[in-house]
């Protein structure tokens, strides 16, 4: 008889199979602090500034130094401050704005508001006369008259002596010419308490029924007038008296 092999049962083994292990997944911090798109140009804006700062306190201190080294030694330190000059050169612009400007007298004083308040016109100065056979009228203290005007309407009105004869003319405010009738002399009017003498020269014109006179430069010197033009007030004075307009 052939020999018989034992039977051999193989058993199946189960290997044991790993899973794989799922770890949550944390979500992404968001960053709080946003980030800035051009960093690069912040940087050099505070260079740039740390850059003014740094000249603007050198020019401060290299304006109030004085310098006394030879000329040799100038030469041997030039270099060391060739970096330097160069900046204060191309910054000449920025230090024009920081560099003092000297003022003379007269900018100081509109700086400084030290001139006097503008004022406005003080106006005519005017005075009241007194003709005998005559209300009262006034009279234009005129600077700039050389002589003393009367219309021939008021001169007939007051019935004064003959005119004398003149062969003046006269170049009157608005340009034109004029020729006198003539000069009454000797004429006496009051101002005031004062009795002034006084020549007019006598003109046919239409006068200003208000003011028709004009009183001329030797009478204020007569009667020694004082004008304060800022008072606007014109004093006439005879020995101790006097009376202000």
């Amino acid at each position: 008889t052939a020999p018989v092999q034992p039977l051999v049962i193989q058993s199946e083994s189960q290997a044991p199979v790993s899973e794989p292990i799922v770890s949550p997944v944390s979500a992404p911090t968001p960053n709080l602090k946003p980030s800035i798109p051009y960093p690069s140009r912040r940087d050099n804006e505070k260079r740039r500034d740390q850059a003014n700062k740094q000249i603007k306190k050198f020019y401060e201190i290299f304006k109030d130094m004085s310098f006394e080294i030879s000329f040799t030694d100038a030469l041997t330190l030039m270099p060391k401050f060739a970096s330097t000059l160069k900046a204060l050169i191309g910054n000449k612009e920025k230090l024009n704005e920081m560099a003092r400007t000297p003022m003379n007298e007269h900018c100081s004083t509109v700086i400084l508001h030290n001139l006097p308040r503008k004022l406005g016109d003080p106006g005519k100065f005017l005075i009241h006369c007194e003709f005998p056979g005559m209300d009262e009228c006034l009279a234009l203290e005129d600077l700039g008259a050389s002589i003393n005007l009367m219309p021939f309407s008021v001169w007939e009105a007051l019935s004064l002596p003959e005119l004398t004869l003149t062969c003046m003319t006269l170049k009157l405010a608005n340009r034109s010419v004029s020729k006198p009738i003539g000069i009454a002399k000797d004429v006496s009017f009051k101002v005031g308490v004062f009795q002034f003498p006084a020549e007019f020269v006598v003109v046919d014109f239409e006068p200003d029924p208000r003011v028709p006179l004009i009183l001329r430069r030797c009478f204020l010197k007569t009667s020694r007038a004082l004008i304060d033009v800022h008072k606007g007030e014109l004093t006439l004075r005879i020995g101790k008296e006097a009376i202000t307009y």
